[in-house]
């Protein structure tokens, strides 16, 4: 099967990819650089009970 790639968008056979779903190295290290620098972003609105880091007590460790 053959796929393409989301990075430059060329054909890539998806069997045996070590690299799939990108079709090279170097195409899955530009994906991982721009979420790195920010350029993809997950529209939504952030939970602030999720975001909030808990203390020792609430974590059982104090």
């Amino acid at each position: 099967m053959k796929v393409k790639c989301p990075t430059c968008k060329q054909w890539t056979e998806w069997r045996d990819n070590p690299f799939r779903p990108f079709c090279s190295e170097r195409c899955k290290l530009i994906d991982l650089g721009a979420w790195a620098s920010d350029a993809y972003k997950i529209e939504g609105k952030l939970n602030d009970e999720g975001s909030r880091i808990p203390s020792e007590k609430e974590n059982g460790d104090g």
